[in-house]
């Protein structure tokens, strides 16, 4: 910075030092013209003075010599005399032909004509300067006004040489020149400390800036030769930057309060990080907003995907719910290859390191974290949020390098403030699917109930009839059971029943739905059953465990019991599944009126039989 302003004043010294000697020149060398002008009226005055005297004398011949002389002196080259055409040639003695065009247009105008001739070594002036005579009387004058017809133009033309004068004035000018650019020297080598001080404060600054632009807020030392005013501009300058520096400090501690501290050790610009912090709450803050209007948990788990893949390039995750009170284990969603531990928890969720110790297990180096992860080419990092009381989410990220693992635990804690967030909208979601669930659930044996046939039928029918699929409508009942309640009491009754509905939902597919219907009614609907062949060696098998399930009464006292079973298919019975229902309420009918402990298949005949009854 301070060779850049040195050369800039010296070149600043120079163009002034050329400008005024420009002005200079410019203004002398007019000076000069009008002084060689006027020198040239003075010597052609003297020579019509001393033509007019010559002729009133009679001695016009002593005129010749008197010219040739004032040719010699010193700054006239030469000297001749011009007249116009309206002259003759006995009117003016001595005089000579036009030479050149100044000598025409001094004839022609009347006026002075000059021109100037510039050269490296000397300067000369033609010049021509009119005057009129009169031949009457011989009277002549040069710039005379109103001037009669006697009156006749010719011209006196002179070479002036014009070199002393033009040396005396560059003279001049080049020491004034030279004055003038000592002088702005002098003036800056005078002014150079308190200059030099300047900009060295200046570049202080500019690298203190340049400082600070990085997250790096130290003060400045104070440079040495600094005025009252400068050492109170550094002062108040640290003082800024000390205030900017704990403001952003304080900021920065803040901003880490909402998302949680960073496991990063890397030292990175402080500035840029509350940047960061500040985008990525924005877009907590937007996604927040946005679960809160979510229909259900799998549309917040949709929406957690696209936050990991889209803002934080997280290639492969999974969610994993586990139920602690049912001993279950449930991927809700998985994108790309995760689960590399899945056959060994699937069964045994308990065994889950992370969800037991609540802590994030991470892959490292030489020995196992997580004893289920076998995989040795990939890397996994697990969290867990708690969800409820009893149900814990365990995110499971897969990383195919270390490099993409270590970019993963530095952003870890802005991914955790989108789980965290996501956490309390999953858990209500759960408690609504529990909600509606108990709404939909048998109180005493935890199967589905009447009302949830009648809301699932209403898509369940129309997806039937699209996928032209068969349900086979089984109606259950348990024989003599009011002999159980009156017999051994209605807790046992409850205990039946509880067995009745375990193994029911042990000999089914997952696909297929078991209803308390009401009382020790149930109903089973085997949705998409091959063949009506298939849904009655369903139900038998149904019949022969409940047949041979022994129930614990008192005292070492067993019970044993047995159902009645029947059998409609939908859609080849009927279109409509209530019509379905009423037509294996029949065939139930027929089989406990024919005997009981057996499935029987409707027929149409067997309409009459009951409308009769």
């Amino acid at each position: 910075m301070g060779k850049k302003l040195v050369i800039l004043s010296f070149v600043m010294a120079i163009i002034l030092s050329l400008s005024v000697v420009g002005l200079n020149f410019y203004n002398s060398n007019n000076a000069n013209i009008k002084a060689s002008i006027s020198v040239a009226e003075s010597i052609s005055k003297l020579v019509i003075s001393s033509l007019n005297t010559f002729n009133s004398n009679k001695n016009i011949h002593d005129s010749k010599e008197f010219l040739n002389s004032l040719s010699t002196l010193k700054g006239i080259n030469n000297l001749w005399l011009v007249k116009s055409e309206s002259l003759n040639k006995s009117d003016i003695n001595n005089q000579k032909q036009i030479k050149d065009e100044i000598d025409k247009k001094v004839l022609s105008t009347g006026l002075v004509q000059y021109k100037l001739d510039n050269s490296f070594s000397k300067t000369t002036m033609r010049i021509s300067i009119p005057y009129y005579i009169n031949i009457e009387n011989g009277n002549s004058c040069i710039n005379c006004i109103n001037i009669s017809k006697e009156y006749k133009l010719a011209a006196i033309s002179l070479n002036l040489d014009l070199i002393e004068t033009q040396a005396l004035s560059s003279k001049l000018i080049y020491v004034l020149s030279f004055f003038i650019f000592i002088t702005i020297l002098t003036i800056i080598y005078l002014s150079s400390n308190i200059i030099k001080s300047y900009y060295n404060l200046f570049d202080v600054f500019n690298n203190s800036i340049k400082e600070s632009s990085t997250g790096n807020f130290a003060l400045i030392a104070k440079p040495k030769n600094l005025n009252n005013e400068m050492n109170l501009l550094v002062d108040r300058y640290n003082d800024f930057m000390s205030i900017l520096k704990n403001a952003f400090i304080d900021i920065d501690k803040r901003l880490q309060g909402f998302i949680g501290n960073k496991t990063t050790t890397n030292i990175i610009n402080p500035l840029e990080e509350s940047k960061e912090i500040v985008l990525n709450l924005s877009n907590l803050y937007q996604f927040k907003k946005e679960i809160e209007l979510d229909n259900n948990k799998e549309e917040i788990y949709d929406r957690l995907s696209q936050i990991f893949i889209n803002q934080f390039n997280i290639e492969s995750f999974s969610f994993i719910e586990i139920d602690a009170s049912k001993h279950k284990m449930s991927i809700v969603k998985e994108v790309g290859k995760t689960l590399y531990c899945q056959e060994f928890i699937h069964e045994n969720p308990e065994l889950c390191r992370c969800a037991r110790t609540k802590n994030d297990v991470v892959s490292i180096d030489y020995h196992n974290s997580c004893p289920y992860f076998k995989e040795e080419d990939n890397y996994h990092y697990c969290t867990n949020v708690d969800i409820s009381k009893d149900v814990n989410l365990v995110i499971n990220f897969v990383c195919k390098t270390t490099t993409e693992l270590e970019k993963l635990k530095d952003k870890i804690s802005f991914v955790k403030s989108y789980i965290n967030e996501a956490a309390p909208s999953i858990e209500v979601k759960l408690l609504m699917d529990a909600l509606q669930e108990s709404a939909f659930r048998d109180g005493l044996t935890g199967l589905y109930n009447r009302k949830f046939l009648d809301e699932h039928s209403k898509k369940l029918i129309p997806y039937a009839k699209r996928a032209k699929i068969n349900i086979g409508v089984l109606l259950l009942d348990m024989d003599h059971f009011k002999a159980v309640n009156d017999e051994y009491g209605h807790d046992v009754g409850d205990t039946v029943l509880k067995e009745l509905a375990r193994i029911m939902t042990e000999n089914v597919r997952e696909s297929d739905i078991v209803i308390r219907y009401g009382g020790e009614e149930f109903i089973i609907l085997l949705v998409g059953v091959n063949t009506e062949e298939d849904a009655i060696n369903v139900a038998k098998k149904i019949g022969k465990k409940v047949r041979e399930n022994e129930i614990d009464v008192y005292a070492g006292n067993k019970l044993k019991k047995t159902i009645s079973i029947g059998l409609s298919m939908f859609p080849a019975d009927t279109t409509s599944l209530d019509s379905a229902i009423k037509n294996a309420d029949i065939a139930l009918y027929e089989a406990k009126n024919s005997g009981r402990d057996k499935v029987v298949r409707f027929k149409e005949e067997q309409v009459s039989s009951v409308d009769l009854f």
